[in-house]
């Protein structure tokens, strides 16, 4: 059954995305240190990981917006 399945459109899809969910995940433990989270109990560590992911998520903003030349005076 699991190898029906794979050969569906839907399957493919899900791989896909699931790649790219995996990918950040592995950005925020290995380049972010979020290996360990360092606050206690569930608010701190929901607070701690939604500060981690804004973080990234204002990273790859800042690559996506265009950069001009510098404005002089």
């Amino acid at each position: 059954m699991a190898r029906r399945i794979a050969k569906t459109p839907e399957y493919l899809i899900s791989r896909s995305e699931r790649k790219k969910v995996e990918m950040l995940f592995a950005h925020l433990k290995r380049i972010m240190k979020l290996d360990r989270l360092r606050l206690r109990g569930l608010t701190g560590a929901t607070d701690e990981f939604t500060l981690a992911a804004t973080v990234q998520n204002l990273r790859r903003m800042a690559k996506l917006l265009p950069q001009g030349p510098p404005l002089t005076g």
